[in-house]
Protein backbone atom coordinates (compact mmCIF):
# COMPACT_ATOMS: atom_id res chain seq x y z
CA UNK A 1 0.00 0.00 0.00
CA UNK A 2 2.86 2.36 0.87
CA UNK A 3 4.42 1.84 -2.57
CA UNK A 4 1.14 2.64 -4.33
CA UNK A 5 0.63 5.80 -2.27
CA UNK A 6 4.20 6.88 -3.06
CA UNK A 7 3.58 6.42 -6.79
CA UNK A 8 0.29 8.31 -6.62
CA UNK A 9 2.02 11.10 -4.69
CA UNK A 10 4.72 11.47 -7.36
CA UNK A 11 2.07 11.41 -10.10
CA UNK A 12 0.10 14.15 -8.30
CA UNK A 13 3.29 16.16 -7.83
CA UNK A 14 4.01 15.79 -11.55
CA UNK A 15 0.54 17.09 -12.40
CA UNK A 16 1.06 20.12 -10.17
CA UNK A 17 4.55 20.85 -11.56
CA UNK A 18 3.34 20.35 -15.14
CA UNK A 19 0.43 22.70 -14.55
CA UNK A 20 2.18 25.53 -12.73
CA UNK A 21 5.90 25.33 -13.63
CA UNK A 22 7.44 26.16 -17.04
CA UNK A 23 9.10 22.79 -17.61
CA UNK A 24 7.57 21.73 -20.95
CA UNK A 25 10.35 23.16 -23.13
CA UNK A 26 13.05 21.60 -20.96
CA UNK A 27 11.34 18.19 -21.00
CA UNK A 28 10.65 18.25 -24.73
CA UNK A 29 14.32 18.88 -25.56
CA UNK A 30 15.18 15.23 -24.71
CA UNK A 31 13.00 12.14 -25.12
CA UNK A 32 13.04 11.21 -21.45
CA UNK A 33 10.13 8.79 -21.76
CA UNK A 34 12.05 6.59 -24.20
CA UNK A 35 15.18 6.74 -22.04
CA UNK A 36 13.15 5.70 -18.99
CA UNK A 37 11.59 2.87 -21.01
CA UNK A 38 15.03 1.52 -21.93
CA UNK A 39 16.14 1.83 -18.31
CA UNK A 40 13.03 0.01 -17.09
CA UNK A 41 13.57 -2.88 -19.51
CA UNK A 42 17.22 -3.10 -18.45
CA UNK A 43 16.26 -3.19 -14.76
CA UNK A 44 13.56 -5.80 -15.39
CA UNK A 45 16.17 -7.96 -17.12
CA UNK A 46 18.54 -7.58 -14.17
CA UNK A 47 15.73 -8.40 -11.72
CA UNK A 48 14.75 -11.59 -13.54
CA UNK A 49 18.32 -12.66 -14.32
CA UNK A 50 19.59 -12.18 -10.77
CA UNK A 51 16.71 -13.96 -9.03
CA UNK A 52 18.05 -17.53 -8.86
CA UNK A 53 14.96 -18.69 -7.00
CA UNK A 54 12.66 -17.69 -9.83
CA UNK A 55 14.98 -19.19 -12.46
CA UNK A 56 15.12 -22.50 -10.57
CA UNK A 57 11.35 -22.47 -10.18
CA UNK A 58 10.94 -21.89 -13.91
CA UNK A 59 13.12 -24.94 -14.64
CA UNK A 60 11.28 -27.27 -12.30
CA UNK A 61 7.72 -25.94 -12.41
CA UNK A 62 4.69 -27.88 -13.49
CA UNK A 63 3.37 -26.60 -16.82
CA UNK A 64 -0.05 -26.10 -15.21
CA UNK A 65 1.35 -22.97 -13.59
CA UNK A 66 1.34 -21.40 -17.07
CA UNK A 67 -2.46 -21.55 -17.00
CA UNK A 68 -2.52 -18.79 -14.36
CA UNK A 69 -1.06 -16.03 -16.60
CA UNK A 70 -3.20 -17.37 -19.44
CA UNK A 71 -6.28 -17.00 -17.22
CA UNK A 72 -5.18 -13.44 -16.36
CA UNK A 73 -4.80 -12.52 -20.04
CA UNK A 74 -8.17 -14.01 -21.02
CA UNK A 75 -9.96 -12.68 -17.94
CA UNK A 76 -8.58 -9.18 -18.46
CA UNK A 77 -9.67 -9.20 -22.11
CA UNK A 78 -13.19 -10.27 -21.13
CA UNK A 79 -13.32 -7.60 -18.42
CA UNK A 80 -12.11 -4.89 -20.81
CA UNK A 81 -14.69 -5.97 -23.39
CA UNK A 82 -17.44 -5.62 -20.76
CA UNK A 83 -16.17 -2.17 -19.70
CA UNK A 84 -16.04 -1.07 -23.34
CA UNK A 85 -19.84 -1.31 -23.44
CA UNK A 86 -20.02 1.65 -21.05
CA UNK A 87 -16.91 3.61 -22.15
CA UNK A 88 -17.57 5.07 -25.58
CA UNK A 89 -14.77 7.65 -25.67
CA UNK A 90 -12.14 5.05 -26.56
CA UNK A 91 -12.24 2.18 -29.04
CA UNK A 92 -12.09 -1.46 -27.97
CA UNK A 93 -8.52 -1.62 -29.32
CA UNK A 94 -7.42 1.33 -27.19
CA UNK A 95 -9.06 -0.13 -24.09
CA UNK A 96 -7.53 -3.55 -24.75
CA UNK A 97 -4.09 -1.90 -24.91
CA UNK A 98 -4.74 -0.23 -21.55
CA UNK A 99 -5.89 -3.54 -20.04
CA UNK A 100 -2.85 -5.34 -21.44
CA UNK A 101 -0.69 -3.41 -19.00
CA UNK A 102 -1.76 -6.05 -16.44
CA UNK A 103 -0.90 -3.70 -13.59
CA UNK A 104 2.53 -2.77 -14.98
CA UNK A 105 1.65 0.93 -14.97
CA UNK A 106 5.15 2.40 -15.37
CA UNK A 107 6.05 0.47 -18.52
CA UNK A 108 2.66 0.14 -20.24
CA UNK A 109 1.80 3.83 -19.83
CA UNK A 110 5.09 4.86 -21.46
CA UNK A 111 4.60 2.44 -24.37
CA UNK A 112 1.04 3.68 -24.92
CA UNK A 113 2.14 7.31 -24.66
CA UNK A 114 4.90 6.77 -27.22
CA UNK A 115 2.79 4.71 -29.62
CA UNK A 116 -0.60 6.40 -29.25
CA UNK A 117 -1.19 9.54 -27.16
CA UNK A 118 -0.47 11.23 -23.86
CA UNK A 119 -4.14 11.02 -22.87
CA UNK A 120 -4.38 7.26 -23.30
CA UNK A 121 -1.03 6.90 -21.52
CA UNK A 122 -2.51 8.65 -18.48
CA UNK A 123 -5.58 6.38 -18.64
CA UNK A 124 -3.23 3.37 -18.69
CA UNK A 125 -1.27 4.70 -15.73
CA UNK A 126 -4.34 5.33 -13.60
CA UNK A 127 -6.17 2.11 -14.49
CA UNK A 128 -3.14 -0.07 -13.78
CA UNK A 129 -2.36 1.73 -10.51
CA UNK A 130 -6.00 1.20 -9.50
CA UNK A 131 -5.65 -2.50 -10.37
CA UNK A 132 -2.70 -2.78 -7.99
CA UNK A 133 -4.48 -0.87 -5.21
CA UNK A 134 -7.58 -3.07 -5.55
CA UNK A 135 -5.39 -6.17 -5.22
CA UNK A 136 -3.62 -4.78 -2.16
CA UNK A 137 -6.92 -3.94 -0.48
CA UNK A 138 -9.14 -6.85 -1.52
CA UNK A 139 -6.77 -9.85 -1.88
CA UNK A 140 -8.03 -11.53 1.33
CA UNK A 141 -11.66 -11.28 0.19
CA UNK A 142 -10.75 -12.50 -3.31
CA UNK A 143 -9.03 -15.57 -1.85
CA UNK A 144 -12.09 -16.38 0.27
CA UNK A 145 -14.82 -15.84 -2.31
CA UNK A 146 -13.09 -16.56 -5.64
CA UNK A 147 -10.29 -18.98 -4.78
CA UNK A 148 -6.61 -18.82 -3.90
CA UNK A 149 -5.52 -18.01 -7.45
CA UNK A 150 -7.81 -14.96 -7.75
CA UNK A 151 -5.44 -12.52 -5.98
CA UNK A 152 -2.60 -13.63 -8.25
CA UNK A 153 -4.64 -12.93 -11.39
CA UNK A 154 -5.85 -9.64 -9.96
CA UNK A 155 -2.29 -8.51 -9.23
CA UNK A 156 -1.20 -9.15 -12.81
CA UNK A 157 2.44 -8.25 -13.42
CA UNK A 158 2.74 -6.85 -9.88
CA UNK A 159 2.29 -10.36 -8.42
CA UNK A 160 6.08 -10.73 -8.63
CA UNK A 161 6.86 -7.71 -6.47
CA UNK A 162 4.55 -5.16 -4.86
CA UNK A 163 1.49 -7.39 -4.37
CA UNK A 164 3.45 -10.60 -3.66
CA UNK A 165 3.46 -10.18 0.14
CA UNK A 166 -0.32 -9.64 0.38
CA UNK A 167 -0.95 -12.51 -2.06
CA UNK A 168 1.25 -14.80 0.02
CA UNK A 169 -0.65 -13.82 3.17
CA UNK A 170 -4.10 -14.12 1.58
CA UNK A 171 -3.62 -17.31 -0.45
CA UNK A 172 -0.85 -19.04 1.53
CA UNK A 173 2.92 -19.32 1.24
CA UNK A 174 2.59 -22.21 -1.21
CA UNK A 175 1.22 -19.72 -3.76
CA UNK A 176 4.27 -17.42 -3.55
CA UNK A 177 6.26 -19.18 -6.30
CA UNK A 178 3.28 -19.44 -8.71
CA UNK A 179 2.64 -15.75 -8.02
CA UNK A 180 6.27 -14.89 -8.72
CA UNK A 181 6.33 -16.87 -11.98
CA UNK A 182 2.97 -15.37 -13.02
CA UNK A 183 4.34 -11.87 -12.52
CA UNK A 184 7.56 -12.61 -14.39
CA UNK A 185 5.71 -14.01 -17.40
CA UNK A 186 3.31 -11.05 -17.60
CA UNK A 187 6.14 -8.55 -17.08
CA UNK A 188 7.93 -10.06 -20.09
CA UNK A 189 4.74 -10.14 -22.20
CA UNK A 190 3.42 -6.63 -21.45
CA UNK A 191 5.59 -4.67 -23.95
CA UNK A 192 4.94 -7.18 -26.73
CA UNK A 193 1.16 -7.49 -26.19
CA UNK A 194 0.59 -3.73 -25.75
CA UNK A 195 2.67 -2.88 -28.83
CA UNK A 196 0.94 -5.61 -30.87
CA UNK A 197 -2.55 -4.37 -29.95
CA UNK A 198 -1.69 -0.78 -30.81
CA UNK A 199 -0.19 -1.81 -34.15
CA UNK A 200 -3.33 -3.65 -35.32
Amino acid sequence: MKGSLTILSFFTLGLIVGRYAPVNEWLSSVDYSSLSLYLLMFLVGISIGSDTRSLQALKSMNLKILLIPLATIIGTAIGVWFISIFVTRYSIKELMAVGAGYGYYSLSSIIIKNNHSDALGVVALLSNVIREIITLLLAPLMAIYFGKVAPICSGGATSMDTTLPIISRASGKEYAIPSLIHGIILTILVPFIVTLILSI
